[in-house]
């Protein structure tokens, strides 16, 4: 049987080789949001992976905007140049079809935090603490900074940032150009209930809620060549009856579908710390699934995937279009020549590999196995 995790997809006005996508990775690597030589091997290694989509980590559109001072920025000449290097390097060993994507983001009120291996709190006095911005003046939770509550003029401004970011990536040359509205960053604060308690003309009502990021979605779509995707990763829900539900998704899915949004990868949760989700394999797919029922737009399901067998029946059965893996991605740069052995699809990959020969990894005594136990 033809594998269909390993079929062609089309997003408008490009097509993937295969139905897998290297997910954005925060890496905290970052000088002044300027890509690192760590940015360097890590997305040279993923475009040699055999993906058909590798999404560069969530990239802040301006300083204040950053998770991190580690976090990849592409608000300066410096930061467009340092990324302009990685992706170079990146094509010149990339499996032929591979495409390149990039997730543009503004933390909001999660901004100006410690590394998570500094113990990823907020930014304490003498650790260069910065001034944060967010829907409302509610901090994200006991001990964060208390964020300024945008008014329309911030409004413009970080709308701004979203579109010169945008800017950027048409000159770097990228594919696709991923919005970052989930994970209770400032797009998805905005959307749900739980962040947003403006009393304006954008807080209330969900459509009130969504005007904001909308704009941007629309603001950065104007500015975007024919040729280039617009994506978004949103959130499918909020884990908690007060907040963003999977109707309300549906709802943001299809308004983005009519700005001109080619796919949505659909995530969850991320708007306050004291929600617990269930974090266990493909948990967050049944909101791809709806997604895509009920506006028809390519979804990609994403969290908890590591498996072929996984990642096939979710495409294979019509959940998703595609997956987006990360954290498998971290564990095994060669996952999908793995995954393609397993499931018998014919792929490339470097000929300088060719000696790792698919029984090796069968018969090796030390290999783990590919698939972990079905949920």
């Amino acid at each position: 049987m033809t594998s269909v995790l390993f079929s062609p997809l089309s997003l408008g006005p490009i097509t993937l080789p295969n139905r897998i996508a290297v997910a954005p990775m925060c890496q905290y690597s970052a000088d002044d949001g300027s890509a690192t030589d760590w940015h360097l091997q890590q997305i040279m290694q993923y475009a040699m992976s055999g993906a058909g989509l590798v999404t560069l980590e969530a990239t802040g559109v301006e300083r204040r905007g950053r998770i991190t001072h580690g976090c990849l920025g592409i608000y300066s000449d410096d930061n467009e140049a340092a990324l302009g290097r990685v992706l170079t390097a990146a094509r010149k060993v990339a499996i032929p079809g591979t495409r390149f994507g990039i997730q543009l983001a503004h933390a909001g009120r999660k901004a100006s935090t410690q590394r998570p291996w500094e113990g990823g709190g907020p930014l304490g006095p003498h650790e260069d603490p910065w001034p944060i911005v967010a829907p409302s003046a509610l901090p994200f939770g006991p001990g964060y900074a208390t964020p300024a509550a945008l008014d329309e003029d911030g409004m413009a401004r970080v709308r701004l940032a979203f579109v010169r970011a945008a800017q950027r990536c048409v000159r770097l040359g990228f594919d696709m150009v991923e919005l970052h509205s989930t994970h209770g960053y400032l797009l998805d604060e905005f959307l749900s209930p739980i962040a947003n308690v403006r009393s304006d003309g954008f807080g209330g009502s969900r459509d009130n809620r969504m005007k904001f990021p909308l704009s941007v979605a629309r603001a950065v779509r104007a500015v975007l060549p024919a040729h280039m995707v617009l994506g978004a990763r949103m959130t499918g829900s909020d884990w908690t009856s007060d907040g963003w539900s999977q109707d309300d998704a549906a709802v943001y899915a299809q308004a983005l579908k009519e700005i001109g949004v080619g796919y949505l990868s659909v995530s969850s949760g991320g708007i306050a710390p004291n929600i617990a989700i269930p974090a266990t394999p493909g948990y967050q797919v049944p909101f791809a699934a709806h997604v895509k029922a009920k506006t028809g737009v390519v979804t990609a399901a994403a969290g908890h995937i590591a498996a072929a067998d996984q990642a096939e029946e979710i495409v294979a059965s019509g959940k998703a279009d595609m997956v987006a893996l990360a954290r498998a991605f971290l564990d095994n740069p060669h996952w999908v020549w793995h995954a393609a052995d397993r499931l018998g699809a014919a792929i490339k990959y470097p000929p300088q590999y060719a000696r790792a020969a698919a029984s090796l990894w069968r018969m090796a005594a030390l290999a783990r196995p590919l698939d972990f136990p079905k949920a």
